[in-house]
């Protein structure tokens, strides 16, 4: 083998090398339970004392049952997280059910943290993402059935049926996060200027004030 060839392998193998250890790395205990405590979080908690550690923090029921869904939107999110499961913590995933009345939606999302796989286990959803060409990519899903939303991507979910409908979501994060699109637009603390939503979305004063105002009686 020539110089050059074997220079070249070199050359790859460095590369492929520096990318592993660029990912995220190896747990280097068992576990680390969340111990949630005041001050400055690194990427995730501090871990709970070994000793200290029962078969209670890795357990949530919250997902067995479907929840009354009695909001405007027409769905329910329960998550199932870092924040209830502390035995997640460094582990890197989580999961979420969502349930929809009929004609329910999931309004348009990103999880900033975390690429989205559902589960559909009863119904019929409209479901789909935008990629940042804009281009909409769609499905009508069935119970039985996956879609994957990739990470960082506005996404939606509409229960188009005349029955219930209901999900399980799975997230490569154990804390994936959640940004709406229309609340965080309409909705902030502090609030977007009005004048950035009226040219943004190339409406008037009192389109912005009127969304402003369904958007806080929605969360009533």
């Amino acid at each position: 083998m020539s110089p050059t060839n074997i220079f070249a392998i070199l050359v790859i193998i460095s590369s492929v090398v520096s990318v592993a250890f660029a990912s995220d790395p190896d747990a280097l205990q068992d576990f680390c339970v969340a111990f949630p405590s005041p001050g400055v979080k690194v990427n995730g908690y501090a871990c709970k004392d070994e000793t200290n550690v029962t078969a209670d923090d890795f357990f949530f029921d919250g997902l067995a049952n479907p929840v009354v869904v009695n909001n405007t939107m027409g769905s329910v999110v329960t998550a199932a997280n870092v924040e209830k499961i502390p035995g997640l913590n460094t582990l890197g995933l989580s999961f979420s059910r969502i349930d929809y009345k009929a004609g329910g939606l999931n309004p348009p999302h990103t999880h900033p943290r975390a690429t989205e796989i559902v589960f559909v286990l009863e119904g019929r959803l409209d479901v789909g993402f935008i990629t940042t060409a804009n281009k909409l990519i769609s499905k009508t899903i069935k119970e039985g059935e996956i879609f994957v939303f990739p990470k960082g991507l506005v996404h939606f979910q509409k229960n188009n049926g005349e029955k219930p409908a209901a999900v399980i979501s799975a997230f490569d994060s154990q804390l994936p996060g959640t940004l709406s699109m229309a609340a965080a637009m309409f909705s902030s603390t502090p609030t977007v200027p009005d004048d950035v939503l009226t040219i943004a979305f190339q409406i008037d004063a009192g389109d912005v004030d009127k969304i402003k105002t369904n958007l806080s009686s929605n969360r009533n």
